[in-house]
């Protein structure tokens, strides 16, 4: 997958270092999805595993936390926080065959399904890990309301000499969904949704070049990645430059629209 080679060492460690704002985020989804102590729960697409240790810790010794990722450096990081409950791997959602049927009493995707192109592929490999009645929780990028950043880096690139690019000048993940899609697609996948709202976060950034910084590492070198490195220096210029604008006392005021889906398999 082309969107997975941009990854570096930088980058993954800037992303756990910078990571609270899905972190906190994913923390609600773990809460929605009522994680207990004992149970068994699959982080997919974990990251440097932050989340999955936070898990680890409600499911107690008793249960088990498992995180995968395809992207190797990410895990790296991971496996530094190993304990008796908590492990990690190296796999895409796509391709669960590592575990065995009704592994899972909850899967979750924390930040990640809206980077999956292969939604029917990785529901199908939720579903079949999941035991019968378990639960799959999704955060996932609106794409009915798109975040604040999105409008700033388009209104960029419909600029000259960005818009010269066209798709190059990519802004964000391509596989978003909104709410009806997102509930017809896990009825078809063989759940019943629960719930799915949009919850909307506003987040203070102390500086333009953090707020870079994040979208690049939160993206795995994707953000403008598209762009030839010179259009991309001056893209990034010119959008730090917007992101000013939007200075409060509180810091850059930018906000998240994020799709919060419940759903348990039948």
């Amino acid at each position: 997958m082309t969107l997975l080679v941009l990854d570096t060492p930088e980058l993954a460690q800037k992303y756990e270092d910078l990571g609270d704002k899905q972190f906190t985020h994913g923390k609600l989804l773990i809460a929605d999805l009522a994680v207990k102590p004992g149970e068994s729960v699959l982080d997919v697409g974990s990251g440097t595993g932050r989340l999955t240790e936070y898990v680890a810790d409600i499911v107690g010794s008793q249960g088990v936390a498992v995180g995968i990722d395809p992207l190797p450096l990410r895990i790296d990081i991971a496996q530094q926080k190993l304990r008796p409950n908590l492990s990690f791997g190296i796999a895409p959602a796509e391709d669960l065959s590592q575990f065995a049927d009704a592994s899972f009493d909850v899967v979750y995707f924390n930040s990640v399904f809206h980077w999956l192109e292969d939604k029917h592929t990785a529901l199908a490999e939720a579903a079949r890990v999941l035991k019968p009645g378990g639960r799959l929780g999704i955060s996932a990028a609106s794409k009915e309301r798109p975040h604040t950043l999105q409008g700033v880096v388009r209104e960029v690139l419909s600029r000259e000499p960005f818009n010269h690019y066209g798709e190059q000048g990519w802004d964000g993940p391509l596989f978003k969904l909104d709410v009806a899609e997102t509930i017809a697609l896990l009825n078809a996948a063989g759940f019943s949704v629960t719930s799915a709202e949009i919850k909307t976060f506003t987040d203070y950034f102390d500086a333009p070049q953090t707020v870079i910084d994040f979208s690049t590492s939160s993206s795995f070198g994707n953000f403008l990645g598209k762009l030839p490195a010179e259009a991309k220096h001056a893209a990034i210029e010119a959008i730090k430059i917007a992101l000013e604008a939007l200075h409060t006392p509180k810091g850059i005021e930018l906000q998240r629209h994020v799709i919060f889906t419940i759903a348990v398999k039948n």
